[in-house]
């Protein structure tokens, strides 16, 4: 066969080539419309559920995942908008979480468990346990307060107990961001703070706030200069937890990543009196796994210290 003849059989291969790759276009074009159009539910399921019966239900929310529909974006999916789309708008939730911490989320499935159960958070009577993996910075790089909140250990550690009572209001400042008021302005906010594990610069806490304010936890602990790892708002974004700051003679590569880049919050436990029964139970979210991952090297490459062990920070 000449080459003048291959020309024409070239181009039509080269047509038929790109024709091939239009159909598969318009096919995905076609099928992001419609997943668009289809319920959160269904693009995204919901999250697993660890407490259900007929007056209330509880998910573990995974961090990242909004609680309602964004102020400024209602496109964004959100765990309400799914909730509503499964189950129907008679559940409705009775408590708030950060978008970034994960854990223990509470719904109600009608209007007299809605009332019983918001009472109590109104009131404070429920009680709330958080867990939380913390950075000790250095006095130089902690928020900057007029007097201090609590007085350190000797060798820069935290008390193994203490309680933070501080206002705090939103930041005028700073949109979307709260900040300590000590004198007038700002809501009461107070939070109970034990120290369950040090890891050298690093601590895991044990948090139990008693007022429900935003970012309570995390402008508590950033006011002792012991903010929670990863917080955008209040934390040091040059601290992460690499396992090349852990492990000796560690031979990692240049792009090594954090061995967990989310907010180290985590909503653990949740104990409420029940609606129907009055009777309190507690509602339990294990750790998610980034959280253990973090925690196995810190107690495998980290020895625990003592007060009087050396410098926290």
């Amino acid at each position: 066969m000449s080459a003048r003849s291959a020309k024409p059989k070239g181009r039509r291969n080269r047509k038929f080539t790109l024709q091939k790759h239009s159909r598969h276009l318009r096919a995905e074009i076609n099928r992001l419309r419609r997943e668009s159009s289809l319920p959160q539910s269904e693009r995204v399921g919901l999250p697993a559920i660890i407490f259900d019966d007929e007056t209330i239900i509880a998910f573990d929310k995974p961090s990242g995942m909004l609680v309602a529909p964004d102020r400024w974006d209602k496109t964004r999916e959100n765990l309400m908008g799914l909730v509503h789309d499964k189950m129907g708008h008679h559940v409705a939730n009775v408590h708030r979480l950060d978008a970034d911490t994960s854990g223990v989320f509470l719904c109600s499935k009608n209007k007299i468990a809605l009332d019983f159960l918001s009472g109590q958070f109104q009131s404070k009577t429920v009680q709330k346990r958080y867990l939380a993996l913390v950075a000790l910075l250095p006095p130089e790089r902690a928020m900057k307060l007029a007097t201090p909140v609590i007085t350190r250990e000797p060798d820069g550690s935290l008390p193994e107990h203490f309680t933070i009572d501080l206002a705090l209001g939103e930041d005028e400042h700073q949109v979307g961001r709260m900040r300590v008021f000590r004198k007038r302005g700002g809501k009461a906010s107070v939070t109970e703070f034990r120290v369950l594990e040090r890891f050298g610069g690093f601590a895991l806490m044990e948090c139990r706030p008693l007022t429900g304010r935003t970012h309570q936890i995390r402008i508590h602990l950033a006011a002792v200069g012991a903010p929670v790892l990863n917080d955008p708002f209040y934390g040091d974004p040059d601290v992460k937890l690499l396992l090349s700051g852990l492990k000796r003679h560690y031979k990692g590569r240049d792009d090594e990543k954090p061995l967990i880049d989310r907010l180290a919050l985590h909503a653990s436990e949740l104990t409420v009196k029940h609606p129907t029964t009055r009777e309190p139970i507690t509602i339990r979210a294990e750790l998610p796994n980034e959280f253990e991952v973090a925690l196995k090297y810190l107690r495998k490459f980290t020895v625990p210290q003592r007060r009087g062990a050396g410098p926290a920070a």
